[in-house]
Parts: C-alpha cells; structure tokens; sequence
C-alpha cells in the first residue's frame, strides 16, 4: 500500500503558521481562510467534520484534503484506517457526494427507471456526456439495467475535450421527448440546435466541484464511486450494487 499523506507543500516548505482567530471561527471559515493563504481565490465547495481528530475535511479547487482544526496545517492525500483497512477518504469523498446531490432534484435529471412488473431495487447516478464513447457504451446497456431493477439517472456533464458537447446536452433537454432524444443523441444522431432554459451549466459546475473529471462517473445512492468496469454487464453492476448496499446496512 502506497501511502500519499503529505502535508501542502507551502507549508512545508515556509513553515507557515497561521494565526489563530480572536473569535471561533466556524468550520467553513477555518479552511477558507487557511486554503486562501496557501491559494488565494481558490473555491472551496465542501466543509465537513472529519474522523480524523483534530481535522475538517474539504474540497477545495476539486481536490480533497484535510485541514486541521486550527486553520495551521493542510493535508493533501488519502488517510486509512489501518484497525479497519479503510479509505477514509473515499468514504468521506462518498459522504459528500451523497450530500450534494441530494439537493439535486429530479427537475435537473434524465431518468431511466424499469417498467412494471420489474421494481426499482438500485438507483445510479450517472454523470454524463453524449459525446463520450464510454457513455454510449454504457447506454446502450439500459434495457438490461432495468430488466436487474436499476434505474439510472443521469446528470449532463459535457467535457472540454469535445467541443460542442455543451450545445448537443443543451438541444437533448429542451427536446419534447427527452428520453428518446437522450438515446438518439448517445446512438450518434444529431440533436438539433434546440435552446431553453437548462441545467447543463449548473451540473458541469456541480462535477468539477466535486473532484468529478471524467464520464461517465457512476455513483451508487451512498456516493460510492462503481468503476466503469463493474458497469460493463448489468450483472456485475447489480452484484456490486447489493454488495454496497449490503455494506451500508451493516455499517448502519
């Protein structure tokens, strides 16, 4: 196991201390205030308690760190839990996952749910790009998804390397079908130059906040990262999805 704990390279570097506050600062204060002395301008999108004593985490500038509670010390990396081989950052990369895109309403979304008889067991979150072969891929997959039970939902989130792809998720939602225009659009057929009022910009700006680079990503309903492998056969992506699940009701 290699270990990438380090602390920021500023600090190391020029000892930098930084000085505590008159007051009590809150948590969201602490690590602005301590990541704008080592960057400054950098956004800062989530704050949260860590398990780690003594530290907050944070993603800021779609990375993830931790940042000690007295605003003195920046951690970039990953910390285990060796007592219980545990990523901790993983699952605190999850939590926030889960929280941000519970605020992400069903107005904002493409679903493709199984139809009776077959029951909704699993729901994947799917950030995606309707020029990305990988995501087509995936998509031509649906039927077989929720022929297991998972309903899929997906989140426009057009890279920079395919221009245009903006325009193309832009033209699928305002579509008055946009189901069928999300299935046209990932099978190769151009779909229009339609424009509305949307969600693309909204939901690439929620991806980078998130550490999210690439697409498609999958997340399970905790937050969980699935690796696009898992996800090449509906089979595999419902064993995985009953082994998290699994997972979470015994933690729980």
């Amino acid at each position: 196991m290699r270990l990438s704990l380090r602390f920021s390279s500023a600090c190391a570097a020029f000892g930098l201390t930084l000085a505590a506050p008159a007051f009590a600062a809150s948590p969201e204060e602490t690590v602005r205030t301590a990541m704008s002395a080592l960057a400054p301008g950098i956004k800062v999108d989530v704050v949260q308690e860590s398990v780690v004593p003594g530290f907050y985490e944070a993603i800021a500038g779609g990375q993830f760190v931790y940042v000690s509670k007295d605003g003195r010390y920046v951690v970039d990396g990953t910390a285990y839990d060796v007592a219980n081989k545990r990523d901790l950052a993983a699952v605190s990369r999850a939590k926030a996952r889960k929280i941000a895109l519970d605020k992400v309403g069903p107005d904002k979304r493409i679903v493709f749910a199984p139809k009776p008889p077959v029951a909704t067991k699993h729901t994947v979150t799917v950030f995606t790009d309707v020029d990305c072969p990988f995501c087509r891929h995936f998509h031509q997959q649906i039927a077989q998804y929720n022929a297991k039970g998972i309903a899929v939902d997906y989140l426009f989130f057009p890279l920079s390397i395919h221009p245009g792809a903006d325009k193309k998720a832009e033209a699928v939602w305002c579509s008055k079908d946009r189901q069928n225009a999300f299935t046209a659009a990932m099978a190769g057929q151009d779909p229009g130059k339609a424009t509305c009022p949307n969600p693309v910009a909204e939901l690439t700006q929620l991806a980078q906040s998130l550490g999210i680079g690439g697409t498609p990503t999958i997340l399970a309903p905790d937050g969980t990262q699935i690796p696009t492998q898992l996800a090449q056969s509906a089979d595999q992506l419902a064993a995985e999805l009953d082994r998290l699940a699994q997972a979470s009701a015994a933690r729980n």
